[in-house]
């Protein structure tokens, strides 16, 4: 029992024996209901494909480290300041007043029965503990309502585009303003409480409940009016509370436990390598049906927020084409919890024409940019459900007829462009030097032209560019000939997976055959499969399949024995070393740079192309979305082979952001880009966007070519390196 006088409060004021037993009946009925809703969903993702990631290896630093990540809200904070903000005020005011709940029934069921059974029965709920208490839980509640207060202002008067959507129901309504009655009833709670008991003098520190009694009392209310209804209010807060959470397994609360899950179990290379495939070839590998979703697949759709965040990002949908990532995950979540509720037919997940859950052509949209992922607050991974959808549209042929035919030109000729393979290398035939075959002596750089620099009349000046900083830095670089294939980075991400083997184990083994300590690749798109997806192939399971073009039954680089580049990051530590001779004076030029989807989001490369532009004396003026917030040139994920309808390509919108919200605004000269694929989706959008006479695009190699040039001469360098160019 707690003295009277003593520096508490009473817990249950007012309420009486029948009103304590009530409570705590309703708490164990609640407490079961959401412990129910919680494995009836725990028991739905056992349902689902297990996943080819290991995603519960090192759980306690998983646990931890995701914690730091949910704690912080920095993925909050990127893209949206305000956003982060209201996020954390939310969370930190939410998990203070939890904390601060579970204290309380510490004290009242567990420490105060013990404390009786043995002795007299005490409380840690008084003195300056108590008081400690009450304004931490004041000060973390007010936070809590500021930031709903925020949410609801963002939602509903600023009306934010990306908060709305066709998935945006009264389920969204229904959570904020619970979330704002929690917050205000407790203190109006409060405020009713103080004002009963008299405004006991150390009630001070529970600044708020002062204030909001301080205003009933000026209102009129008195102190008997106050003690009559304090019940009628503390049952309708408890009641809301218990209501609350009971509902958090079955509606969108449930995402305050499924996206931290969903943390904990991400793949940190998750998108810039993507799940591999039994050997079977009949082997279901795409999306049938739903059930052919992984666990992981079916966590992410309930860790979805309807926040936006993904769709604001996404380059597709920026520019018209039918194409919302978030759509997409919610769409999929609908059906599935529809059809399991019995409330709808089976349907196609995926197709070209007919009913479906995803339209064939919302799945030709994608960009494969992992914009979206990068946005996501709580590690969504599209790009996986979204590859598992492109696999089944390669299934059923339900393929764009550019993209059937590019890969009708890789299984022909080996590239994408349908060309002789022996003209891979005839973009080397205008050098001053010849071009060492790796195939006929050890180099230390395996150079990885790819099939834009190889057959593509712009990006083989390209190509030529690199080739005389190689020669330049006299090193010892080789490149493979004719017997360089397309890498299938791009064909992978479009559903093509046993032609994707078989590109991987061909050139798996051509890369052990030359034995290289280095790889080096003109395109980001190469550099990333050679670097991220190779060393997952399970050759062993596909050498001995007779329509596989190789016997390679081993494990490549897992280890990281062969160090795999982009090409600016080998140049880089060239520059660094001095073997170009850059003074970092030689041009004058103002210009600005383009990250690469898969360079800068899928492998964190953002700083060795500036470098190299700094390094050149040329003035680089960031354009307002760079590095992780890049805006897609539209070549990716296939873009580049198809003809989509869209309102602005993504490149002319790209253009116009250089020249218009950069602030060197029009005196930005050069486009700088660092990607291929980025060359000729700009060089296009440069045509068609009308900006011809206002900017030129140049890759990083050819502004390197323009210093080096302006500096000692490139012709007077020495070819040692070189010993001759194969026929």
């Amino acid at each position: 029992m707690v003295a009277e006088g003593t520096v508490t409060r009473p817990t249950f004021w007012g309420i009486g024996h029948l009103g304590k037993i009530a409570f705590y009946l309703l708490a164990v009925v609640t407490i079961l209901v959401f412990a129910y809703g919680v494995y009836r969903r725990v028991d739905r993702y056992t349902a689902g494909q297990a996943d080819w990631f290991d995603r519960l290896d090192d759980l306690p630093h998983r646990i931890v480290s995701s914690a730091r990540i949910v704690l912080s809200n920095k993925k909050l904070f990127d893209r949206d300041t305000a956003g982060g903000l209201m996020h954390a005020f939310i969370l930190w005011g939410f998990l203070t007043l939890l904390i601060g709940t579970t204290i309380l029934a510490i004290d009242m069921d567990v420490y105060q029965p013990i404390t009786g059974l043995v002795g007299t029965e005490q409380s840690f709920f008084v003195g300056d503990f108590y008081l400690s208490y009450s304004f931490v839980m004041d000060t973390m509640g007010l936070l809590f309502v500021v930031g709903v207060g925020v949410a609801l202002y963002r939602r509903y008067a600023a009306r934010k585009w990306r908060l709305h959507g066709k998935h945006t129901s009264l389920e969204d309504d229904l959570f904020i303003w619970a979330l704002f009655l929690l917050g205000v009833g407790g203190y109006l709670t409060e405020g009713l409480r103080i004002l009963g008991t008299g405004f006991p003098e150390f009630e001070t520190v529970s600044f708020v409940g002062w204030f909001v009694a301080e205003v009933l009392a000026i209102a009129g209310m008195t102190q008997m009016t106050a003690e009559a209804i304090y019940p009628a209010v503390w049952w309708s807060h408890s009641l809301l509370a218990f209501a609350f959470i009971a509902a958090i397994p079955f509606g969108k609360p449930f995402h305050m436990l499924s996206s931290y899950a969903n943390i904990v179990t991400r793949d940190e290379k998750a998108g810039a390598r993507l799940p591999g495939i039994p050997a079977d070839l009949d082997a279901d590998t795409g999306a049938e049906s739903i059930d052919d979703f992984s666990w992981k697949e079916i966590l992410d759709q309930d860790a979805c927020t309807k926040c936006g965040r993904c769709s604001s990002a996404c380059p597709a949908e920026t520019s018209g084409r039918p194409l919302d990532p978030r759509d997409v995950i919610l769409d999929l979540k609908r059906y599935r919890e529809d059809l399991d509720a019995g409330e709808t037919e089976e349907v196609d997940i995926v197709a070209d024409g007919g009913e479906s859950v995803v339209a064939a052509e919302t799945m030709e949209s994608c960009m494969a940019c992992m914009a979206c992922m990068d946005a996501c607050p709580v590690d969504i991974e599209h790009l996986k459900s979204f590859t598992r959808m492109n696999r089944q549209l390669t299934d059923q042929g339900d393929v764009d007829s550019n993209v059937q035919d590019t890969f009708d030109n890789i299984m022909g000729m080996g590239n994408t462009f349908g060309d002789p393979p022996e003209e891979r290398a005839a973009w080397s035939e205008e050098l001053d030097f010849d071009v060492t075959d790796a195939r006929e002596e050890d180099v230390e750089y395996l150079w990885y032209v790819g099939d834009y620099p190889s057959y593509d009349e712009r990006n083989k000046q390209v190509a030529r560019s690199l080739a005389k900083i190689l020669e330049h830095a006299d090193v010892e670089y080789g490149i493979l000939f004719e017997d360089e294939k397309y890498d299938g980075n791009d064909i992978r991400r479009l559903g093509e997976e046993f032609l994707y083997v078989d590109l991987a184990g061909y050139h798996v083994e051509k890369f052990e055959e030359v034995d290289p300590e280095k790889i080096i690749c003109t395109d980001p798109h190469s550099y990333n499969t050679f670097k991220n997806e190779y060393p997952e192939v399970e050759y062993e399971d596909f050498a001995d399949e007779p329509l596989m073009q190789f016997e390679f039954d081993g494990e490549w680089n897992q280890d990281g024995e062969i160090d795999v580049l982009h090409w600016t990051q080998a140049v880089e530590e060239m520059v660094e070393d001095g073997r170009l001779g850059l003074r970092g004076n030689e041009l004058d030029v103002t210009v600005t740079y383009h990250d690469p989807c898969h360079l800068g989001r899928y492998n964190d490369e953002y700083e060795a192309p500036r470098e190299l532009i700094r390094a050149t004396g040329a003035t680089l003026a960031e354009m307002p979305r760079n590095r992780n917030e890049s805006f897609c040139c539209g070549g990716g994920g296939g873009g580049l082979w198809m003809d989509i309808d869209e309102e602005s390509k993504p490149s002319e919108e790209r253009m116009r952001e250089a020249l218009e919200d950069t602030e060197a605004g029009d005196a930005v000269e050069k486009f700088v880009v660092a990607c291929p694929m980025c060359m000729t989706m700009y060089e296009d959008g440069m045509k068609t966007g009308g900006y011809e006479d206002d900017i030129e695009i140049v890759d990083v190699a050819e502004l390197l070519v323009d210093a080096i040039e302006s500096g000692p001469g490139i012709e007077a360098t020495s070819t040692s390196g070189a010993t001759g160019q194969a026929d």
